[in-house]
């Protein structure tokens, strides 16, 4: 049996252009096909069998066979734009299996809630220490009411600077006994608006950061924003956090965003230099300008010394008009997407760093 000549390249190429060539089926079925030829030419009977007719199924009452095509008529429950994008695996009671997450109202008020964290048993400290921390006195006025003698620990009238456990000894104001056992902090994350005092009381009358909280005994802010700055601020019944978040020496880090006028480019080339204020040298840790339009900038800016009006008197210093200030981070608590007079509760990141801030304080 002779062989034919095999073609060569430019022949195939030529019928392909020509279209004369001999098409061969190809694929599965093509090569099934071609077999079972074969076995019937030699009389082997072929062991492909047919498959059984499957009975038509019932979906939501339309058997298979006669189920429309349409969507809308084979799905009983008619979906919205959003959910036609996910398909949902149907329950007997017809329910989806992933409930839509609960929506805040744009008219509901801001939370003002926060949350509590464990407190670690402290030792020994004074007594108007201790008063303060209980919550039924301001530290000022708990020297007062030593003082004055309407403090007494275990029914002896207490000294200025007597040490007491809170713990173990019973301490009594005004007769009537003091809860001095502090077994949890409460943390508060505020957004504080503008026109708002970081005080506990005003004299003028204006609103306080204590009117937007639940009012808790013994909550403390942890770093003061003046009047008209807005952003994150942090209050806890935890003095002692308090004090180790504001100390300089463990430099906590602080981010505000400024708007401004002026060359904010160059400012910002300056102030990574660092800039000589009537307090001392600040060396911001970080410093962008990014462009709004209208010859106005976001001047954000990075640091940690903590002064009194630090940010505006930087931009001062840098011929930077401000027209709105917001500090969008505290240490690892970021503003993010809270409104205005809002509150909530430190997630589980938030408390591991600061009590790790806390201990490295101590």
């Amino acid at each position: 049996m002779t062989t034919p000549p095999k073609k060569t390249a430019a022949e195939k190429k030529g019928e392909y252009r020509r279209g004369t060539q001999k098409k061969t089926p190809k694929g599965p079925s093509a090569r099934g096909a071609a077999a079972r030829a074969a076995n019937e030419k030699r009389g082997v009977p072929s062991v492909a069998t047919p498959k059984p007719k499957r009975e038509p199924s019932v979906r939501d009452g339309v058997p298979r066979a006669t189920a429309p095509r349409d969507a809308a008529a084979r799905d009983p429950q008619p979906r919205d734009a959003g959910s036609a994008m996910r398909p949902t695996r149907n329950r007997s009671d017809g329910s989806s299996k992933r409930r839509p997450k609960p929506q805040r109202s744009a008219d509901a008020p801001p939370s003002k809630a926060g949350g509590t964290v464990k407190a670690e048993r402290e030792g020994p400290m004074r007594v108007q220490r201790a008063l303060a921390r209980a919550g039924v006195v301001s530290r000022r006025e708990a020297d007062a009411a030593v003082a004055e003698g309407r403090v007494q620990v275990n029914g002896a009238i207490a000294t200025v600077g007597q040490v007491v456990d809170p713990f173990r000894d019973v301490i009594m104001l005004d007769g009537k006994p003091v809860i001095t056992r502090v077994t949890s902090h409460t943390w508060i994350v505020l957004h504080k608006p503008a026109a708002a005092m970081t005080t506990r009381k005003d004299p003028a009358g204006r609103t306080t950061v204590f009117d937007l909280v639940d009012d808790v005994p013994g909550l403390v802010y942890v770093g003061r924003l003046d009047f008209m700055t807005e952003g994150v601020l942090l209050l806890t019944t935890d003095g002692r956090a308090a004090h180790a978040l504001t100390h300089p020496s463990n430099e906590v880090e602080r981010t505000y965003v400024a708007t401004v006028r002026g060359d904010a480019i160059t400012a910002a080339k300056v102030a990574r230099r660092g800039v000589q204020l009537e307090d001392g040298l600040v060396v911001p840790r970080e410093v962008l300008a990014h462009p709004l339009g209208g010859r106005r900038w976001a001047f954000e800016i990075t640091i940690a010394e903590g002064k009194t009006h630090e940010v505006r008197r930087l931009c001062d210093a840098l011929d930077l008009e401000v027209e709105r200030l917001v500090r969008t981070r505290f240490g690892p608590v970021r503003l993010g997407d809270l409104p205005v007079g809002g509150a909530r509760a430190l997630n589980s990141t938030e408390r591991e760093v600061l009590e790790a801030l806390m201990a490295g304080g101590r």
